[in-house]
């Protein structure tokens, strides 16, 4: 059984057709690429399994469990994830604070406690910022747990948001563009990282990257998406030798 498969899953606005019929599946373990031109829906797909939209039609069976139009903190209590192409941190707080909100997905105190500042609720406290200080530590950050998270350069900043989706111990991470803005050095950087954190962390991993030299480099199966609709889907060197795939980004037909 796969950890998660979508079938026939459709989303429109304002009568725009941006994902159609899309088909999709990822197993235990896997590192599964979507790639596209601009505007090809890729984000869109993203945004419809973590529940930032809700589908039109369709289902996304996580863990046995549809999930499609789920509420977003549901579907990361049940284990996913997320980056954003756009870096989204609590940019004034700081980089231990960034990873602590995402530990208390986990808390073991209720509202009672926090409001009376209970020993639970200390106790509690103690064990999140250990746990969110191993996750700094593991992306090297630990010497900068009480930096602001918007003075961090970049890169630090790319490694801050991953560590924060670590936090919430999920079983499916979902990275969207986590090389953008990364000159050829932090991308190789990057794909020694997404390859250990897949086997170091036992998760699946959801890859959307416009990176090829990425793609290829670290994704087991790539699906490409053009218009809404799945084009192509194989191993990476089929995926490159793909007439279909070709003509989506160069805009021509091959011959």
């Amino acid at each position: 059984m796969s950890l998660m498969e979508i079938k026939n899953l459709n989303k429109s606005f304002g009568g725009l057709s941006a994902v159609i019929d899309f088909d999709f599946r990822l197993e235990q373990n896997e590192l599964v690429g979507l790639i596209g031109p601009n505007g090809a829906g890729k984000t869109t797909v993203f945004n419809l399994i973590t529940g930032v939209y809700k589908p039109d039609s369709g289902i996304i069976v996580f863990n046995n469990k549809n999930i499609a139009g789920l509420p977003p903190y549901v579907i990361c209590s049940l284990g996913i994830a997320r980056t954003f192409q756009n870096i989204r941190l609590f940019n004034n707080l700081t980089v231990l604070d960034n990873v602590k909100i995402a530990a208390h997905k986990d808390v073991s105190y209720g509202l009672f406690s926090s409001i009376l500042r209970t020993p639970a609720f200390f106790k509690g406290e103690k064990q999140i910022e250990a746990d969110a200080l191993k996750y700094l530590e593991i992306f090297k950050l630990d010497t900068k747990r009480h930096e602001i998270a918007k003075n961090l350069p970049y890169g630090e900043q790319r490694r801050l948001e991953i560590a924060r989706a670590l936090a919430t111990k999920p079983t499916m991470l979902i990275l969207d563009e986590p090389a953008a803005g990364m000159n050829p050095q932090e991308t190789k950087g990057l794909m020694n990282l997404i390859e250990w954190i897949r086997r170091d962390f036992n998760l699946s991993i959801l890859l959307i990257e416009h990176d090829m030299s990425l793609v290829m480099g670290v994704c087991e199966r790539i699906y490409v998406l053009d218009y809404g609709q799945i084009i192509a889907e194989g191993l990476p060197e089929e995926i490159r030798n793909n007439k279909d795939v070709i003509e989506a980004y160069l805009g021509e037909e091959v011959e």
